[in-house]
């Protein structure tokens, strides 16, 4: 006979195919399920001989029998179900192992598609399905196919008891779905609200400075209390409606022992069954049932679990993990633009058009063009970042968004507008957290980005522990330390976003000679300023306005040909 497998219907992600993978596990655990099931009815056979023949005979050696033998019965089912839970504990831990990794790629994947939310949400989701997965409240429906086994048992004492405890089930199952149709949707409203809040919470602390200078706080605390005032209410009125539902549930199973009691006196009195059944049949109804109490006492995390793993769901049907590919030569640096379109997502028109253009390996482009050009975007692309919605970005004829990018940031360098750093030591971030770089590759990018004797003088040097996002250090050094992790390697393409906007002119300096020693080394360079001073090593010259191509080709011609159509005023900085 074949088995169903319970995981036929999922959606085949990275997620679902761990839970498939769990099929033997879980078999495992539900036939420890049966035995303990199975076990447990020593303890009615204990009270039936107890008040059947040690009573009747007043027996001592009787009773000793007996009750060692419950009790060695019952000590074989608790490790029964400690085999049980751990297969359970080990059955999510390795669901982790397979999931986790892949959940934190696709958190970032996500990300730079604008599709994250609440940025570690993700990871929070994970930790609680998996927590859903061994906690008691499985292990309780894993019992729940082994009520009928004690159902029917009071079938066989007496038809009369088992139909009241088999009625008495389908109330308690009744409730269930009831309480379910009556606290899930303000739970999830709760959980979303509280998911905004925390994102907006996060956002709100990456921005303190400004919130603090600004005088926002009290604005901004205003809208923070919007999500969390949604979520407090919202998680209260579904904990109100738990909680009638758990006390109708408590107060269902409570009347159906009062009644499966009741009715065994009146049929001990009847002589229909002796004293004895009336106390086993007081323990199957009780174990019959508990299960589903388990259930309902802890429908809150059940849905919370449910409603992680939907979100889940959703973020790793959109990733697919990169798959192997032949690690590619050292690039010479020659970059192709080819027919670029792009547009981010959920947006409605194209940020860049028609992009075409070749830079050789050595070479320095300066791009340059009005705030709103797209001139980030093009970096963004150039190191793939994001995928060109048409069209190619080739680093030496390969496709750079393709390139296995731990492969691919081995030959590239790149300082976004915005340097942020992570938390941890300056080292680790020049070193780009790669275990393998040596501490003279750290030295010698700190050394030509000219932040080594500013590392020395700091307490700790290169040791100097950081706090999330680099924010001890001013927003100059900052972008020092971004520049010495970017030409980390002696990468063959580097792509620089305003590299000079937060420093003075002595960092400009240092700058421009890295600029030039570099190009004398044949590495391939993008330079995005608004500055100039920073440009006078370019090559060639691409001038942007509104996502397109105003100008490009050598320096001297292009800079004399914007000169001539632009009024005298700085060029601006922008996206």
């Amino acid at each position: 006979m074949k088995l169903l497998n319970p995981f036929a219907s999922l959606p085949d992600n990275l997620l679902t195919r761990a839970l498939k993978d769990g099929t033997t596990p879980l078999a495992f655990a539900g036939g420890f399920s049966l035995i303990s099931n199975l076990l447990y009815l020593a303890l009615p056979l204990y009270t039936f001989q107890i008040y059947g023949r040690v009573l009747a005979s007043y027996s001592i050696p009787t009773l000793v029998v007996l009750t060692v033998g419950a009790v060695l019965v019952f000590l074989i089912s608790g490790v029964i179900d400690e085999l049980r839970t751990r297969v359970l504990i080990n059955y999510g831990i390795t669901l982790d192992q397979k999931v986790s990794s892949h959940v934190f790629a696709a958190l970032f994947e996500a990300e730079t598609r604008g599709q994250g939310q609440g940025r570690s949400q993700a990871l929070r989701d994970l930790d609680s399905f998996r927590q859903l997965l061994t906690g008691t409240v499985f292990s309780a429906i894993f019992d729940l196919p082994w009520m009928p086994i004690f159902i029917g048992i009071l079938f066989v004492i007496d038809p009369l008891v088992g139909f009241i405890t088999l009625f008495g089930a389908i109330a308690l199952l009744g409730l269930a779905f009831l309480q379910d149709r009556l606290s899930r949707p303000p739970l999830q409203e709760a959980n979303e609200a509280a998911i905004k809040g925390y994102a907006f919470t996060e956002a709100t602390l990456r921005n303190s400075e400004v919130v603090r200078a600004m005088g926002m706080l009290q604005a901004i605390g205003a809208r923070w209390s919007i999500y969390r005032v949604r979520a407090i209410e919202r998680g209260a009125w579904a904990s109100q409606r738990a909680s009638v539902m758990g006390n109708a549930t408590k107060f269902t199973r409570m009347f159906i022992q009062i009644l499966v009691i009741g009715v065994g006196a009146y049929l001990v009195v009847v002589g229909k069954i002796g004293p004895a059944m009336l106390f086993a049949n007081m323990i199957l109804a009780s174990r019959a049932l508990q299960p589903i109490e388990k259930v309902v006492g802890a429908w809150d995390g059940i849905v919370n679990g449910g409603r992680a793993y939907d979100r889940l769901n959703l973020l790793l049907n959109n990733y697919r993990p990169a798959a192997p590919s032949t690690t590619l030569p050292r690039p010479l640096g020659q970059l192709s633009i080819e027919g670029v379109n792009f547009a981010p997502p959920g947006a409605d028109r194209y940020v860049l058009q028609g992009l075409n253009f070749k830079i050789e390996p050595g070479e320095v482009l300066g791009v340059i063009g009005p705030s709103g050009a797209g001139k980030s975007t093009l970096a963004r692309l150039m190191v793939g970042v994001w995928r060109p919605t048409n069209g190619n970005v080739r680093l030496d004829g390969a496709d750079v968004f393709s390139w296995n990018r731990a492969e691919f940031g081995r030959h590239v360098g790149y300082l976004p507008q915005d340097t942020e750093l992570f938390a941890g030591t300056l080292r680790d971030n020049i070193a780009r957290f790669l275990p393998d770089v040596t501490d003279e590759a750290v030295v010698a990018a700190a050394t030509l980005a000219d932040v080594h004797a500013l590392i020395l003088r700091l307490p700790k040097g290169y040791e100097t522990e950081l706090t999330d996002g680099g924010y001890m250090l001013s927003a100059g050094q900052r972008q020092r330390v971004g520049l010495a992790r970017a030409l980390l390697g002696n990468p063959r393409l580097l792509v620089l976003d305003e590299p000079n906007a937060s420093l003075d002119a002595e960092g400009e300096d240092a700058l421009m000679r890295v600029i030039d020693l570099l190009k004398a080394q044949g590495t391939t360079i993008v330079v995005v300023s608004h500055k100039p001073a920073i440009l006078r090593a370019a090559d060639k010259m691409l001038v942007m306005r509104d996502g397109r191509m105003e100008l490009f080709g050598p320096k001297d011609a292009v800079m004399a040909r914007f000169a001539q159509s632009t009024p005298v005023r700085p060029v601006e900085a922008g996206q």
